[in-house]
């Protein structure tokens, strides 16, 4: 399993994963949703555009840390590391 942070912008325009950003856990992939950070809407939201990115389940992901936070930690299968270093390629 690899772990990775992501920094959530909830109520955006249009879902999008994509950037960096750097958080306290360090560099951290940018998923925007649409989504409010209200019930945890937002984190469901994030977790479901980042599992359509990476091609895996949304099952496959594990929220680790940052529940009610922007900054979160995520727990995925490994075997991603250069989806997700493409991803927060700010020349993508």
């Amino acid at each position: 399993m690899t772990t990775i942070a992501i920094r959530v912008k909830p109520g955006a325009s249009r879902t999008a994963v994509g950037g960096s950003h750097a958080g306290p856990y360090g560099p951290a992939l940018i998923v925007a949703v649409g989504a409010r950070p209200v019930d945890g809407q937002a984190t469901e939201a994030a977790l479901r555009a980042l599992a359509g990115a990476l091609r895996v389940r949304p099952s496959a992901l594990r929220l680790k840390a940052g529940a009610a936070s922007r900054d979160k930690l995520v727990e995925l299968p490994s075997g991603h590391d250069a989806a997700i270093a493409a991803l927060m390629d700010p020349a993508r």
